[in-house]
């Protein structure tokens, strides 16, 4: 791989990763642009190592305040313990949701992701939750004190219909959020803070991927570059996507989604085989 295509796949990985856009469809439009096809996994889940350690140093505080209150509420049972260990539980509960679930779909609809009409037709799944969510419901108030059980249920299941392609993780989990009545603060940072132990068990999950064919295959140096530029990007995705989601609207992501959803439809006529 060239230096260049590296850069390339870094920022589309960067970028797309954590905005309502769907970052597996981006990564295989970009494989089929540069001629690219790599077999399983692999390169895919390097990238998404980079993209969750922007998330983890981005979240530095809220990961640590999580994981101290969480422990500490067995010590001690005070507020401000009892708010984290309750929030951390509910990233547990989405997870488990998420992981055990998605497992499963995974292996039923593995042929069928296959083709560039799913993708887009999830692409325009993912425009059309942004629209309802944007367009007719109201947002909520509830902070993390608030959250019940039943929120982390379903964001748990929202996350789990990302394991489509086309179907955004980070979009499923913001609109599942808001649809459940969080407030856009509360719904963000819950969304960011899941992406860590999904991103992160999904990559443990896969590790036999990670093999030496792939360094051989991609080299040391497109690797480098590759992950380097992906944790920037992901850096500034998160950082814009926050700050665009204080003043902006969801409507913009889903106009893209429907553009992106006609381009892969009219365009694109096959998928490189193997990639999932």
């Amino acid at each position: 791989m060239h230096l260049f295509e590296a850069v390339i796949f870094g920022i589309v990985q960067g970028i797309t990763e954590f905005l309502p856009i769907s970052s597996t469809a981006h990564i295989i439009i970009a494989e089929l642009l540069l001629g690219y096809n790599f077999p399983g996994l692999a390169f895919e889940i390097y990238l998404h190592i980079a993209s969750v350690f922007a998330v983890m140093l981005y979240f530095r505080k809220e990961l640590v305040a999580v994981v101290i209150g969480f422990f500490s509420y067995f010590r001690e049972k005070n507020t401000e313990n009892s708010i984290q260990f309750m929030f951390g539980l509910y990233i547990i509960i989405a997870t488990v949701i998420t992981g055990g679930l998605g497992v499963l779909l995974k292996g039923a609809v593995e042929e069928a992701m296959k083709t560039p009409a799913f993708i887009a037709g999830a692409l325009a799944v993912t425009g059309t939750a942004l629209i309802i969510i944007e367009r007719f419901t109201k947002y909520g108030d509830r902070r993390e004190e608030h959250m019940t059980f039943m929120d982390s249920v379903i964001v748990g299941l929202g996350q789990t219909v990302a394991v489509l392609p086309g179907i955004s993780r980070s979009g499923s989990t913001l609109v599942t959020a808001l649809w459940a009545g969080l407030d856009r603060d509360t719904a963000v940072r819950y969304s960011f803070l899941l992406s860590i132990p999904v991103i992160l068990g999904s990559t443990v999950l896969a590790l036999g991927e990670l093999s030496s064919d792939m360094w051989a295959a991609i080299g040391v140096e497109a690797l480098f570059v590759s992950f380097v530029v992906t944790f920037v990007f992901s850096w500034i995705g998160i950082v814009w996507l926050i700050d665009f989601l204080k003043k902006g609207r969801l409507l913009y992501f889903a106009i893209y989604c429907y553009i992106v959803a006609i381009l892969v439809f009219l365009f694109v006529q096959e998928l490189p085989p193997g990639l999932y």
